[in-house]
């Protein structure tokens, strides 16, 4: 993974996490990339500074990368207890939901890639995080 500050058009800056610069290139190529403030899908890479800790302070202050699966375990663990899992209808049960035809509510699954894409284009949010294992197995 690949952390990233980003920028939109109005100068709203975000942070944001790839697989890897491609994958951010992609992504917002596709339209799948938009401002959190705005909304606008007119972002790009904000100059950013290198993370190099100082040596005696190494330990201390570089996030692991232990510490940073742990805490997308402590993310996973809140969406599953607060969310609904709708496994591979994901696409179709996000556009229900935008549709007005089924309940609001927070909702996980499964999508492709073009199904995603296809929600973007149709003004429906939806937000990839990646998903880790459970530290239970």
């Amino acid at each position: 993974m690949i952390h990233y500050q980003l920028c939109c058009a109005a100068d709203h800056n975000f942070d944001g996490w790839f697989p890897d610069s491609a994958g951010f290139d992609a992504q917002v190529a596709r339209g799948l990339v938009e401002c959190p403030s705005c909304g606008t899908r007119s972002v790009r890479r904000a100059l950013m500074a290198p993370g190099i800790p100082a040596k005696r302070t190494a330990a201390k202050t570089a996030l692991m990368p232990d510490e940073l699966r742990a805490k997308l375990a402590r993310l996973r663990s809140e969406i599953e207890q607060r969310c609904e899992d709708v496994g591979t209808g994901f696409a179709d049960e996000a556009r229900r939901i935008h549709n007005g035809e089924a309940d609001a509510r927070g909702i996980y699954g499964e999508t492709t890639p073009e199904q995603a894409e296809a929600l973007a284009d149709d003004g429906i949010e939806v937000a990839r995080i990646p998903w880790v294992p459970r530290a239970d197995g």
